[in-house]
């Protein structure tokens, strides 16, 4: 554990710098604390065994009801959906809008197991059942329901999930519209590949 002296000295230290080695020092100093929060206060806790089983659980439960007949296209779906997830979390983290405290792994920027397991496969199981647009906006808004004001206050009550600058009726449009966004997208490239 860090004790307020080693803080102390380390930011008398980094004030002595430029701009570029402070942030440089900073970040020495989040990773240490990260990875000394993460050994102390969140391997082998109820959270860690969470997000460790229902990685595993989602990841099994996709496996088995995937259409194998659509699996480069449900995948393409998907990973279009982790990417862009992906990236918005890690901006809303550099921004303080959110964090995570307790996570699977502590070296990942953001919280791997639901951006690029959990949420994509939700996406993915939604896009191979509603393949009409009517039905897949409902079947999207129904979800991005439960996303934005079941499952992030969830989250947030278990400590997964921190929100500081963030509310959760703002994650509502943006969930439908990346899943929107990107069957369009993935219904252009499949329009494209049959034209040829």
């Amino acid at each position: 554990m860090f004790n307020i002296f080693e803080v102390t000295t380390i930011s008398i230290k980094v004030a002595e710098q430029s701009t570029w080695n402070q942030i440089i020092e900073l970040s020495r100093l989040k990773k240490d604390m990260d990875l000394d929060h993460w050994l102390n206060e969140t391997l082998f806790t109820f959270n860690w065994w969470f997000l460790l089983i229902t990685t595993i659980g989602f990841f099994i439960i996709w496996v088995l009801i995937l259409d194998k007949k659509r699996t480069i296209e449900i995948i393409t779906y998907g990973l279009m959906i982790s990417s862009t997830v992906f990236v918005l979390d890690g901006i809303g983290v550099s921004l303080v809008l959110w964090d995570y405290p307790d996570k699977i792994f502590p070296v990942v920027p953001a919280i791997i197991e639901i951006h690029k397991i959990h949420l994509p496969i939700i996406y993915m199981i939604i896009y191979q059942y509603f393949s009409g647009w009517k039905s897949f906006f409902i079947a999207m808004t129904i979800s991005s329901f439960i996303f934005s004001f079941l499952l992030e206050p969830l989250l947030s009550w278990l400590g997964i999930y921190e929100v500081y600058h963030w509310e959760y009726i703002y994650s509502f449009p943006i969930y439908i519209f990346i899943g929107v966004l990107f069957k369009w997208i993935v219904n252009k490239l499949k329009q494209l590949d049959n034209h040829y």
